[in-house]
């Protein structure tokens, strides 16, 4: 399994890389069009503005082949800001189309606690999840995010909180995403990694 990391100058590209090598798991990273198209399994990691990625891929006309490819069954997994761009739009740059595949907006986590919401947080399942399956429900992953999807249609399948739940783990036939990193949430992060691949081969 080769998965094509969508590298549109996203700050943790390299350690995903070397999340997935220690894995097993050769990747290759793209910004074209053709590679997309080619993708056996696709990653999207992202870090930074929502602005920055969702130009990022419509200055490189990755939009059209990515959408194409998730809509022929390609495994996918959404990093962060690759789990935010899921949506209609986002409250940090509501200018932008987000990729539209999920309803609703991303948006600001509440101004009553710190932001941007940075370090260890526990999840809690909605329903079972094939990306955490192995993972100890009392695991911890690492966050670094100030948006956040709301999951009032649901579509969640496991929730965090800092200040008001929000979507941590998406689950969508071959489209999967996460809101923490898990290539900086050690031997969880590990194992969701493991499983994406499994269920992308």
């Amino acid at each position: 399994m080769n998965v094509m990391l969508i590298d549109y100058g996203a700050g943790n590209v390299t350690s995903v890389e070397r999340a997935l090598t220690r894995l097993g798991a050769r990747s290759q990273r793209s910004h074209s069009p053709e590679c997309i198209v080619k993708a056996e399994a696709l990653l999207l990691p992202g870090v930074g503005h929502y602005a920055a990625l969702i130009r990022a891929l419509d200055e490189r006309a990755l939009r059209a082949p990515l959408l194409d490819a998730l809509q022929r069954g390609i495994p996918f997994l959404g990093v962060c800001l690759g789990l935010q761009a899921l949506y209609e739009t986002s409250e940090e740059a509501p200018e932008l189309a987000g990729l539209d595949l999920l309803p609703g907006s991303v948006r600001s986590l509440p101004g009553t606690v710190k932001l941007p919401h940075m370090g260890w947080n526990q999840l809690k399942l909605t329903r079972p999840s094939r990306l955490l399956e192995g993972v100890s429900a009392d695991a911890y992953f690492y966050f670094a995010h100030s948006f956040a999807a709301s999951n009032v249609n649901g579509e969640a399948v496991a929730l965090s909180n800092h200040g008001a739940d929000f979507a941590a783990v998406i689950e969508k036939q071959n489209i999967f995403a996460v809101q923490f990193h898990p290539e900086k949430s050690g031997e969880p992060g590990a194992r969701l990694l493991q499983n994406f691949l499994r269920l992308a081969a």
